[in-house]
């Protein structure tokens, strides 16, 4: 079992833009949004992904996480199969220190949001927070991309 940990962040400017060394359009929608097990279809590029997630820990940092590629035509085809609002992002990826940071520019229905993940060996790693990392978010549930198919940031 592959349990994923990782701090999640508001931004507060589009400096980070000039730092990526990645950019990439993301489409995800959501077969479950149940709050103990979450299951996603991703369309990454040339890739299809499904990938489940199970329940947080308290405080948010850690759940575990199980993901497998599949075709491009498999996860467009589920996509269809999805709950009505799919996710539509562009990540961008920057190396700060010995982290990569995912930042997300969410699109369409949750235009107007953007959150920087940064994924840790464990839960007391320290890592360089780069100047424009704004209000941690971690454990807040509103901000779960599951969440944001339901309630999306246009409808807070």
């Amino acid at each position: 079992m592959a349990i994923e940990i990782e701090r999640k962040f508001l931004v507060t400017s589009e400096n980070y833009k000039k730092k990526a060394f990645k950019k990439t359009r993301i489409l995800q929608g959501f077969l479950s949004t149940h709050k103990e097990r979450t299951v996603r279809i991703r369309v990454k590029d040339d890739e299809g992904l499904i990938t489940v997630k199970g329940i947080s820990s308290q405080d948010g940092l850690s759940r575990f996480e199980w993901e497998k590629d599949i075709s491009k035509e498999e996860a467009k085809s589920l996509l269809n199969l999805c709950e009505p609002i799919i996710i539509d992002k562009m990540r961008y990826e920057v190396k700060i220190g010995n982290h990569i940071f995912e930042i997300d520019e969410f699109l369409a229905d949750n235009e107007g949001l953007v959150v920087a993940e940064v994924e840790l060996k464990n839960e007391d790693e320290v890592f360089d927070k780069p100047h424009w990392l704004g209000q941690e978010v971690t454990g807040d549930v509103k901000y779960y991309n599951s969440q944001l198919s339901i309630k999306p940031f246009k409808t807070w």
